[in-house]
């Protein structure tokens, strides 16, 4: 442990943000660092518990609390506050090759498993995690590393998502040649066209993209499975296949009015909106526009931040589900995910812009409604649920103007051309079944939301992680992927 008492001396700090004011103006990233001094600080609050639940991922009541990659989180903690920065470097490249990804995106499952927060403030985990690896890149120490021997043995991996990329890197420094065919015109998946510029700046994604090609994987863009290559191609080119497609069939909302121009699925959106910031591609523009979201999770957040940013006149966020209570219940206790309200960065930024939160809980959009095919107003109303099924309340509609309807309602499984294309076996989730990893094809693996379902980031890194391990193991006979 760092400072025995270090918890005990100093107060959580987290990472501040600009402010919203100033922030909505441009796609920078919103999250500023605090002074070395103080992250010294912030690692010096780490106990080094006896059981450290935050690399535990474990499941309660079916929610993961805990690291899915069980990070080394103790003792980069120990190494930060002793100034060993190289050490706690190679302590989280252990565990995580993709830090800088999930020290912006991930929603710390770690921290809600820190022993320190049974009664007070848990570790800034998170943002410890993300300076160890910037610290890195910016003293040259995240050079490219080539495998010194090559196996002899080939891998496609169809899809450059985290899933994709985490396999990728792991099997290529195995040795495996590497060969990564993504459908989109950059890598990345959703960390490029899902997650928006403000929350994760696409330098960073290009920069790991940069030193993957210079240790020798091989990427394919604009390469869509089925159409310029088949099953048998992949078969009779590459020892392995890993299908990391993601789960891109968006959920869609079956309400009269459907048809109108003016709605968008909210990928479609947020992929637009950062493409005009990498090449001045025109997106889909909120400007002056009553925009109305529907889905409360983190997408729908991005599309309320994205919304604000350009200049949009309303912006309202719908959600089915009642609005959690703001503090910890007594049926939901440590180290259980908390299941807490809070108000993420969009939300605050519609609150600073516009007075108010952009949310309505409780409430479902039941028609769209518009005049010469564009859509101009959404009929919502207030729901109920009874043995798990929703119905409307009674005489509690209403319409509001609407001049931008974006669906955010989540993603029902893999698209039916990748099913068709390699032949695959699904659930009843619609997501692609396995033994582990490996499909009824042993040549053929998948992994990521393709096959878990949608989910994080940092499960997509777990699932290629874990993948690449069963790969391993299926060409050489055995595995030495820790």
């Amino acid at each position: 442990m760092g400072k025995p008492n270090g918890f005990l001396e100093y107060k959580r700090e987290d990472n501040p943000w600009r402010p919203c004011q100033d922030r909505i103006l441009d796609f920078q990233e919103f999250k500023m660092a605090l002074r070395e001094s103080e992250r010294r600080e912030q690692a010096a609050r780490c106990m080094n518990c006896g059981v450290p639940f935050c690399q535990s991922a474990i499941e309660l009541k079916g929610r993961v609390t805990g690291c899915p990659l069980h990070n080394l989180i103790p003792e980069w903690n120990d190494e930060i506050c002793n100034r060993h920065d190289r050490h706690a470097l190679s302590r989280l490249l252990k565990t995580n090759p993709f830090p800088e990804f999930t020290g912006r995106v991930c929603p710390a499952l770690c921290e809600k498993a820190c022993i320190n927060g049974i009664d007070g403030q848990p570790v800034t985990v998170h943002d410890n995690e993300l300076f160890i690896i910037e610290t890195a890149w910016e003293n040259g120490w995240m050079q490219p590393s080539t495998p010194a021997v090559r196996s002899g043995k080939s891998v496609a991996v169809v899809g450059a998502g985290p899933a994709g990329l985490a396999a990728a890197e792991i099997l290529n420094q195995r040795g495996h040649s590497v060969t990564v065919f993504e459908q989109k015109d950059r890598a990345g998946g959703l960390l490029m066209y899902g997650i928006p510029n403000m929350k994760l700046d696409k330098s960073v994604v290009e920069r790991r993209i940069r030193k993957m090609e210079a240790e020798g994987v091989r990427f394919v863009f604009n390469a869509m499975a089925g159409r310029d290559m088949t099953r048998e191609d992949l078969k009779q080119d590459f020892d392995a296949i890993l299908l990391a497609c993601g789960s891109r069939q968006a959920r869609d909302l079956q309400i009269p009015g459907r048809d109108l121009a003016g709605i968008h699925f909210a990928v479609e959106y947020l992929e637009r909106a950062t493409r005009q910031v990498l090449d001045g591609t025109p997106w889909i523009d909120a400007w002056n526009k009553d925009v109305v979201i529907v889905g409360g999770g983190d997408t729908g957040n991005d599309c309320v931040g994205t919304a604000v940013r350009q200049g949009a006149r309303s912006v309202t966020a719908i959600e089915m589900m009642p609005k959690l209570p703001d503090q910890r219940q007594p049926g939901n206790p440590w180290p259980e995910w908390p299941n807490v309200s809070k108000t993420d960065y969009g939300q605050q930024e519609a609150i600073a812009q516009y007075g108010r939160d952009p949310r309505l809980f409780e409430t479902t959009v039941t028609e769209a409604i518009g005049e010469d095919g564009q859509i101009e107003a959404v009929r919502i109303a207030k729901v109920t649920f009874t043995d798990g099924r929703m119905q409307i309340v009674e005489g509690s509609e209403q319409v509001i103007p609407c001049d931008l309807l974006l669906i955010a309602a989540g993603f029902t499984g893999i698209e039916g051309n990748l099913k068709d294309t390699f032949a695959l076996e699904t659930t009843s989730r619609n997501v692609i079944a396995t033994d582990g990893y490996q499909t009824a094809d042993p040549q053929i693996f998948a992994a990521g939301d393709c096959r878990r379902g949608q989910s994080l980031v940092v499960w997509a890194i777990s699932e290629g992680t874990r993948a690449a391990r069963q790969i391993d193991e299926y060409l050489m006979g055995y595995t030495n992927i820790e």
